[in-house]
């Protein structure tokens, strides 16, 4: 898999709308060099709808994502529904360039543009849909790492070197005198 998967010849799309449908996983986000991502399935269906000034889509991602754990590292399974609302148009770019009074984003293509990419935007709405925290449910983290946690042991930098002192510990009585 490469990102010319992904590549809609424009110049080949009829007018009035068509359909496209995508599945894939991991490899996608390999092509990204994005280490984050440790599993993936996900499908996209993309209408795309060419006018005589330029083509507008609609691409629907569903689907999850693995990714580590914030808590244990072990990892997660977060579900992804997003939706990519794009005008391309062709041409200088106006003022508004953004997105427009609908809420759909605008992307401004030269004239002699005759495909478009749109593995760059499925990734950027994928990773965008990801919450800040990636977190398992109350109760599903990994037992032993809760317990290591839970603990407060200070891990040493060697098997011979003591654990290294809290630079905070001094302050710990501070208040409490």
């Amino acid at each position: 898999m490469d990102k010319s998967d992904f590549t809609i010849p424009l110049n080949g799309l009829p007018a009035g709308k068509t359909r496209l449908e995508k599945s894939f996983g991991k490899e996608f986000f390999d092509i990204f060099e994005n280490t984050e991502i440790l599993d993936a399935r996900l499908d996209t269906v993309t209408v795309a709808e060419k006018s005589g000034h330029g083509v507008r889509m609609d691409c629907r991602i569903s689907g999850y994502v693995s990714v580590a754990c914030d808590r244990c590292m072990e990892p997660v399974r977060i579900l992804v529904d997003t939706s990519a609302l794009l005008d391309l148009k062709f041409g200088a770019a106006e003022e508004k360039t953004a997105e427009d009074e609908t809420g759909r984003e605008i992307i401004r293509l030269g004239n002699d543009d005759t495909d478009f990419d749109l593995a760059q935007v499925i990734y950027d709405y994928v990773c965008l849909a990801l919450p800040a925290r990636r977190l398992h449910p109350e109760g599903e983290c990994n037992a032993d790492v809760l317990r290591y946690l839970e603990s407060g042991i200070q891990v040493s930098a060697g098997k011979d070197e003591p654990a290294a002192e809290n630079p905070f510990s001094a302050l710990r009585n501070l208040f409490n005198s």
